[in-house]
């Protein structure tokens, strides 16, 4: 089945466009990742941040692969968890012949026109880890956020014995990813854990408002007795660090221990986890997103089609509105298989 495309009236560009444009080389990173040409289509790959352990973990898997794969990269970008330096940073893969774009935008209500804008000149998009609300992909490389949520308070509800207080470090909620994990986390607690308090504490990802929100929550109420962070990669060194200073990183077993479960999978959760400190992480599959993101970007410069269902790589694509998902799996880490070796935690360098 062919991927249907909407072909959407592109939007004029203007001047403050073609300043931003001007000034992403600011944004844009070095890299020596360009392929010699041999006839292959670019690609442009945007990075959407460099604050978070486990998007830097990506960047490096990026790297890697175009290298391995023999990818023709443009050189590659950062928007700094800025819509507005994404779109700058893709009108100049557009202006460099990109035949196909990899992004991953953090604000998936903001980058609908940008899509359509590169729909009507023919440029396919993957996203990675986050599914735009509007505008045409060709795919969007993705783990089943919903599930997040869900195994989170499934482990977070058993481990608290259905009662207690727990903090909800949640992402943002512009984002799909915030929303697809607050909202099947605050189902799973209602129907399912009802005699555990949840205290929703809104952070748009970023540290350091998770550990000020924390911080305050905690002068509330001293009988917390669970965090769930939607996102180790920003909240995880906060978190232990503010539990730390006040005598509340007590080591999993013990009295007074607080209950941890995280989303990321990267290593300083696993070393978190074997220290007792945290008690499980949902481990994102960062080498897949990359893996898999380079992989489709190909194809889709090759004008190769994909329809919904099980693929070979234990994932399974879905039907969008707007496109398609390849929801690839995304396991419960806890001590019992956090030395697992075949988790990407276990091997980025």
């Amino acid at each position: 089945m062919k991927l249907a495309r909407t072909r959407s009236t592109a939007a004029a560009a203007t001047a403050v466009l073609a300043v931003l444009a001007l000034a992403t080389a600011c944004n844009r990173e070095s890299t020596d990742s360009v392929a010699s040409d041999g006839g292959k289509s670019a690609i442009g790959i945007d990075l959407p941040r460099s604050d978070s352990d486990f998007w830097n973990s990506y960047a490096q898997y990026i790297d890697k692969d175009i290298k391995a794969d023999g990818i023709k990269a443009l050189p590659i970008s950062n928007s700094q968890n800025d819509v507005t330096k994404l779109v700058a940073n893709v009108q100049v893969f557009e202006n460099t012949g990109a035949k196909a774009v990899v992004m991953a935008p953090q604000d998936t209500g903001a980058i609908a026109s940008t899509l359509d804008t590169l729909a009507s000149k023919k440029i396919p998009v993957i996203s990675v880890d986050t599914r735009p609300d509007k505008g045409d992909v060709y795919m969007v490389v993705r783990a089943d956020n919903r599930a997040y949520g869900t195994k989170a308070c499934e482990f977070l509800g058993k481990q608290l014995g259905g009662k207690g207080k727990v903090a909800e470090l949640q992402g943002a909620l512009d984002s799909i990813n915030g929303r697809d994990r607050s909202e099947a986390f605050a189902e799973c607690m209602k129907t399912k854990f009802p005699k555990i308090k949840v205290f929703e504490l809104p952070t748009d990802w970023k540290g350091d408002v998770a550990s000020a929100k924390l911080q305050s929550l905690l002068a509330q109420h001293k009988d917390l007795n669970g965090i769930y962070m939607q996102a180790g990669g920003v909240f995880l060194q906060p978190t232990l660090a503010l539990l730390e200073q006040k005598g509340l990183l007590k080591p999993a077993g013990e009295k007074g221990h607080i209950s941890i479960v995280s989303n990321d999978g990267i290593p300083q959760e696993f070393d978190a986890i074997r220290k007792g400190q945290i008690d499980a992480t949902i481990s994102q599959p960062a080498d897949l997103y990359a893996k898999y993101a380079l992989y489709y970007a190909k194809a889709a410069a090759e004008g190769k089609t994909f329809q919904p269902g099980k693929t070979d790589h234990d994932s399974t694509i879905i039907k969008l509105p707007n496109g398609l998902e390849d929801q690839l799996p995304a396991p419960l880490i806890t001590k019992d298989n956090v030395d697992d070796k075949s988790l990407w935690g276990n091997n980025v360098g």
